[in-house]
Formats: C-alpha cells, structure tokens, sequence
C-alpha cells in the first residue's frame, strides 16, 4: 500500500511522522535530498514515542534513545559512510524486535525484509510530497 502526503510545514511533515509512529511497524527508512525534511519526520515519530530533542546522527551515524520496557528507538544516518560495510554494525540493532528503528540514507544490505519506506520530495521552499510505502 502506498499513501502520499502533502505537506506545507515542517509540522506537518512532523504530523506525518506522529501518524507513522501510531502505524504499528518497526522499521521505517526515509529517502530525499538534503534539507527534504527527513530529520522532521523522524523528530515526529519520536515524540509520538516520548522522545524530545531529536538530532540527526549525521556524524554519529546512530544515536539510540530508552523507550518504556526493554524497548529502544534507534535513528540512523548512514549519509557519511563511505562503503555498505561501514553499516553492518546496524544489523544487530535493525533485527531485534524490541527496537524500533528509523534510517536517513538507507544501505539495503542491512535491511530486513518488512519495513516502511519514505521518499520525501522537495516542491518549494515550504511544501514537500512525501510517499510511504507500506510494502506488500
């Protein structure tokens, strides 16, 4: 199932995130150009989830945050890494069911077979087309 979004502001687009995090799925990974809004929709996501404060891991490449339980939010960016098997160190993380999992910048090797896809498009300065899709 596909959906697309239009959205006009970046809380809109954090809105759209906050809808996903409600999904049920675990494994969400976003696409699009630098500035698309990708950190914004996981900045959503995880305040549906209790969590303020989210920056991109740009340079980190992941920054992992407690939820309740024995539950973790793991946000990803594999922009920087300069070959696949710089991500494998992921693998471990995007496969355990008790982590809910966002990837900015996805590297498929490390990909499980069920996840929600994001490709955030740029339209104009405050408007973005964002389609999910939801897999098979």
């Amino acid at each position: 199932m596909i959906m697309e979004y239009l959205s006009r502001s970046i809380e809109e687009t954090k809105e759209v995130g906050r809808q996903l995090a409600r999904s049920g799925y675990r494994v969400f990974v976003l696409e699009g150009e630098l500035g698309a809004g990708k950190t914004s929709l996981v900045q959503g996501l995880a305040e549906e989830l209790g969590i303020l404060n989210i920056t991109s891991p740009t340079f980190v490449l992941m920054n992992k945050y407690q939820l309740k339980g024995n539950k973790s939010f793991c946000h990803f960016d594999f922009y920087r890494i300069e070959n696949d098997e710089e991500a494998i160190f992921a693998k471990e993380f995007i496969l355990d069911e008790n982590n809910i999992i966002c990837i900015e910048w996805p590297v498929k090797e490390v990909l499980p077979k069920e996840v929600v896809s994001m490709k955030i498009e740029i339209i104009d300065e405050d408007k973005r087309k964002i389609i999910v899709d939801y897999g098979e």
